[in-house]
């Protein structure tokens, strides 16, 4: 491609609403266009990439032995009613009417999945199969946010296995499990695959992928000594236990009128001259568990909890219906005979003395003694993992690493096949009807994009691993419209490239040199061969490689051979 005829208009200043470096830049180069809040168009060079980045997830995924398919985007509404995520996903689905019926834009195609496959893997014979498509999904992000990072539209690979059995869904967990591997391999994009929580997917087992970023939205834990590595929803800690306080008393009721959070609530027990700390006090939380039955979640004061499993918080008008619980005063006590389990943080064995909610409007307890005031009825790892927790495998501290989700993998087992969709079965060796054993496993395409460009753009623009870029190579021509000897060596570069198979650009725009390079060095091309009449004079060329910022002189008869050498290298099959 000639860049004078190539649609592209790059640009000096980045638009207002742009905060992240990858938004800035891709609208600067050209890469992309808004369209509204969270929905982008891809320009020429845009979709170049998206092909590059969509064609590594194909071929590594294809090597793993998926099958590609491609699922409507519309989805009958009563797919997604069959299984409760009509419900669950509420918060972010797009809903459709039409004089055909409801439809529901896809954010995902477990339901449409299991329904297009239904009759073709109908018996054992038919498995293991795992199939998978790069399709548009759709999201109503309610802050969407950072450019392609965040978005209501958004082009995802998504992969699903059936298998007969939970060790056969392992099997195929682990082929794309190293899929994955290979693929971010291929981009050049660093990853950690952490432990992760479900959420609104379901199943037990799942991965997230990881890829560090200063504008991530996400956090991960990580343990250096031993590896150990979880999102921050789904970390846990280890502890050193202490030995118990003794308490100097019993437990004694405090009025604190006005002091529903911890804060508050030190505020009021030092008007009555006593002193006490966030990490001596006791947050009690009321949540739904996934079976519907009501838990309080206890954790010391001066921490967070984590919710996972499917629990979630139980609303302000759920608290005031059930009259035991005061909002902001909640605390252990006598919950048995309301029929809440407490389940406490491993913490709160650590000391036997703690300060509450006395379950009463404007009153806390001190002296709270556990075993004697109030009995956890089991005791699970609950708040989020802060740097320096211990590592629950090793006893090392970690540390906390800020990133981006690329990717995520889950072993759903019978999560939807068992109960949720009736028709996800097959028939065994001896006639019976068995639900699969599924896997489900997304990567954001669209998403890539952006974290590529976080990673690798230096102060001059974007820099593309040669891999996903939309070319290998840029021929920049000095005086390419002023003199005949460059135009010559340039046009002789650029159709020696071409028949190498290397995806070359040549600038022959009637710009200066300066121009010519910032656009180049923006739109972030990962080979720039520079042709001018000094260097021709010298039988060279200059070659600059935007990644590692080297710059030399090469012969111009071997320098096709050289950049051959170097793109084939970046960009095989693994």
């Amino acid at each position: 491609m000639k860049l004078s005829a190539m649609t592209l208009r790059t640009l000096r200043e980045a638009p207002n609403d742009a905060e992240a470096v990858s938004h800035k830049l891709l609208v600067r180069g050209g890469y992309i266009k808004r369209v509204a809040s969270g929905v982008y168009s891809y320009l020429p060079l845009g979709m170049k990439v998206l092909t590059k980045v969509s064609q590594i997830v194909r071929e590594e995924f294809d090597a793993s032995g998926a099958q590609e398919v491609l699922l409507p985007a519309l989805h009958p509404r009563e797919l997604w009613a069959q299984t409760g995520r009509i419900n669950s996903m509420a918060d972010v689905l797009m809903e459709v009417e039409s004089k055909a019926g409801s439809f529901v834009l896809g954010p995902t195609h477990e339901e449409v999945m299991v329904y297009t496959v239904s009759q073709e893997l109908s018996s054992y014979r038919d498995l293991p199969a795992t199939l998978y498509q790069i399709q548009t999904k759709f999201r109503d992000e309610p802050r969407s946010r950072f450019g392609l990072m965040r978005t209501r539209e958004f082009i995802m690979a998504d992969a699903y296995s059936f298998d007969v059995d939970q060790e056969a869904m392992k099997v195929s967990y682990t082929k794309l499990y190293d899929a994955y591997h290979r693929a971010f391999h291929r981009m050049d994009l660093p990853f950690t695959p952490v432990e992760a929580d479900s959420g609104a997917i379901g199943g037990d087992v799942n991965h997230e992928f990881m890829s560090p970023s200063p504008i991530g939205e996400d956090f991960f834990a990580h343990c250096q000594s031993c590896g150990y590595a979880a999102n921050i929803e789904a970390a846990v800690r280890s502890f050193v236990p202490t030995s118990p306080e003794v308490a100097p008393g019993s437990m004694r009721v405090v009025e604190t009128p006005g002091a529903p959070g911890i804060t508050e609530a030190i505020a009021g027990f030092a008007e009555h001259g006593i002193s006490i700390t966030a990490s001596q006090m006791l947050k009690c939380l009321a949540c739904r568990d996934r079976d519907g039955s009501i838990l309080l979640l206890v954790v010391p004061g001066d921490r967070e909890v984590r919710l996972t499993g499917g629990r979630t918080m139980l609303s302000d008008e759920e608290i005031a219906s059930l009259h035991f619980l005061v909002k902001g005063y909640i605390g252990p006590m006598n919950m048995a005979e309301h029929g809440v389990r407490v389940v406490a943080d491993l913490s709160v064995s650590e000391s036997s003395v703690w300060a509450t909610g006395a379950n009463r409007a404007d009153h806390h307890v001190v002296d709270a003694v556990v075993g004697r005031d109030f009995t956890p009825d089991a005791y699970e790892s609950l708040v989020t993992v802060q740097d320096g927790d211990l590592c629950p495998r090793c006893g090392s501290s970690m540390v906390l690493q800020r990133a981006v989700e690329i990717g995520h993998t889950f072993q759903l087992g019978l999560f939807y096949s068992e109960s949720k969709i009736p028709t996800a079965r097959y028939t065994d060796a001896s006639g019976e009807l068995q639900p699969y054993y599924m896997g489900c496993y997304g990567i954001g395409i669209t998403r890539l994009l952006a974290v590529l460009v976080e990673h690798w753009a230096d102060e001059k623009g974007i820099r593309w691993p040669l891999a996903v870029a939309p070319y290998h190579v840029v021929i920049v021509a000095l005086g390419y419209s002023r003199s005949d000897e460059v135009r010559v060596a340039a046009e002789s570069l650029y159709d020696a490239l071409r028949a190498r198979g290397v995806e070359a650009l040549l600038d022959d725009r009637d710009l200066s040199p300066g121009a010519s390079f910032a656009d180049v060095e923006l739109i972030g091309i990962p080979l720039i061969v520079v042709v001018g009449a000094r260097g021709l004079r010298e039988g060279t060329v200059e070659v600059r490689n935007r990644l590692s910022g080297e710059e030399s002189k090469m012969p111009l008869d071997s320098v096709v051979d050289q950049v051959e050498v170097v793109v084939s290298g970046a960009t095989r099959i693994s």
